[in-house]
């Protein structure tokens, strides 16, 4: 217990409670927030629209091939976030397997040149910040929700099916309510998670500020030109997390 509470003490003493707010009010504090508040809720709805129909397949269909795709989705939890980075770089970047092709497409003279926005560019964006927080985020939505739909009792879906309802009204009216806590918890994992994201993203995406400079990178960047900004913003981070434990613990997990 020590060694986990010691650290965060340390952090909590270190921090200049008088100037907190003004830290924190900060045009490089405000400019971080403000953006890891954007990016992270964005990876959090990637995050449900892909993981959703990924999970209710690996927890119901059997295929050639499962393990591996299974294997495949929890890879990022392992994976080093500097290596993920580096591998949605050669996916995503102007040089890369799609990235290339679609900003190829979206310049001038391109098939898909009429899209307002120009050139459609990942690297050193909000929307590549968004795509790195989803690599990362993804698999802690997956593995909850197919969790649940495994454990969940499949009769009540039987039971649906007899009264004729088609398998969509099914999954609405029976299968959601039925795995809502977990659909819950996952989803505010996934949130977290890419809240805290720091590797994939400076990777993947750099650390500029206004665009791409999240909270874990402002942290980072402003630790020796501003400490007490860094550790204002430290202390932001430790209390969203400890808030999401506290609050999966007590009132999601136990449910799901």
């Amino acid at each position: 217990m020590a060694f986990f509470a010691l650290p965060l003490v340390g952090l909590v003493r270190l921090a200049s409670w008088s100037t907190l707010l003004t830290d924190l009010g900060s045009p490089e504090a405000l400019d971080a927030l403000r953006l890891s508040l954007i990016c992270s809720l964005g990876a959090t709805v990637l995050s449900v629209a892909l993981g959703l129909p990924l999970a209710w397949t690996l927890a119901r269909v059997s295929f050639p091939g499962k393990g591996f795709v299974r294997a495949l989705v929890l890879l990022p939890l392992v994976l080093p976030p500097v290596v993920g980075g580096v591998a949605l770089l050669a996916a995503f970047s102007r040089r890369g397997l799609i990235g290339g092709p679609l900003f190829d497409a979206t310049s001038d003279g391109g098939l898909l040149a009429w899209l307002p926005g120009g050139p459609m560019q990942f690297t050193f964006s909000t929307t590549g910040v968004i795509l790195a927080e989803t690599f990362v985020a993804l698999p802690f939505f997956v593995i909850t929700v197919e969790a649940a739909l495994r454990s969940m009792d499949q009769r009540y879906e039987d039971v649906a099916a007899t009264l004729g309802a088609g398998r969509w009204l099914t999954f609405r009216r029976v299968t959601v309510p039925l795995v809502l806590p977990s659909l819950v918890a996952g989803a505010v994992l996934a949130w977290a998670r890419a809240l805290g994201e720091f590797g994939a993203t400076i990777t993947f995406a750099g650390n500029i500020a206004g665009r791409t400079q999240t909270l874990p990178l402002g942290v980072y960047l402003l630790l020796e030109s501003r400490p007490e900004v860094a550790v204002a913003l430290s202390l932001v981070l430790l209390a969203v997390s400890l808030t999401v434990i506290v609050a999966l613990r007590d009132r999601w997990l136990e449910r799901a």
